[in-house]
């Protein structure tokens, strides 16, 4: 006989219905990440997401007997899922502690991302204008500012001299802070310091 997890959702529900903690274990295996991950779509809340997604589970097996019409477990466990966060979500209007909680985790993540988008932005602009820059420019700056080498180091390893780099260095600074302020309204050392750190 084939162990109950090599079994389909069709084979193992009779056993969950019946009662087998074993069938319960396996369906709670095999849909516990699908459910917190859509759970969590709801409350951006990784506490919140696990503790109802115990409670989504809880239900099923408490109301195993109800389970004897359905057609497909998995899309049965999402609408329970779906059913009883919303139902929790509606309760939490009326708690303002677990409110707060959603609304907190919600604008943290919303501001994270829209973190990352800004700082490829400013990676991705900044990158468009060096390649505007004549090729020497272009290569000193990239040793002075990414690589951190002096002024000096450089000169040496080109065979120019300081005052050189220097010159050049200036015009690059000048005709990047432009740009930037022009097009991005904020002030180059930012954008440098998101390109400098990625």
């Amino acid at each position: 006989m084939a162990p109950l997890s090599m079994l389909s959702d069709e084979e193992l529900l009779p056993d969950l219905i019946a009662g087998r903690a074993e069938a319960f274990t396996v369906f709670y295996e095999r849909y516990h990440s699908n459910i917190y991950q859509f759970i969590y779509k709801y409350v951006h809340s990784a506490p919140m997401a696990d503790d109802l997604t115990q409670e989504v589970f809880i239900k099923i097996w408490d109301g195993r007997a109800q389970l004897q019409h359905v057609q497909s477990f998995k899309a049965y466990l999402l609408i329970s899922a779906r059913n009883h966060t919303l139902n929790r979500l509606k309760a939490a209007l009326r708690n303002e502690h677990a409110m707060g909680e959603v609304v907190r985790n919600f604008v943290t993540q919303r501001k994270a991302t829209d973190e990352r988008l800004l700082e490829t932005d400013y990676a991705a602009f900044l990158q468009r204008e060096l390649a505007k820059l004549p090729e020497r420019s272009r290569e000193i700056f990239r040793l002075c500012r990414q690589e951190g080498r002096t002024y000096e180091e450089v000169a040496q390893e080109l065979g120019i001299s300081k005052s050189a780099v220097k010159n050049h260095m200036v015009f690059s600074m000048k005709v990047l802070k432009n740009a930037v302020e022009k097009e991005l309204g904020v002030s180059l050392a930012t954008v440098l310091a998101v390109f400098l750190t990625r």
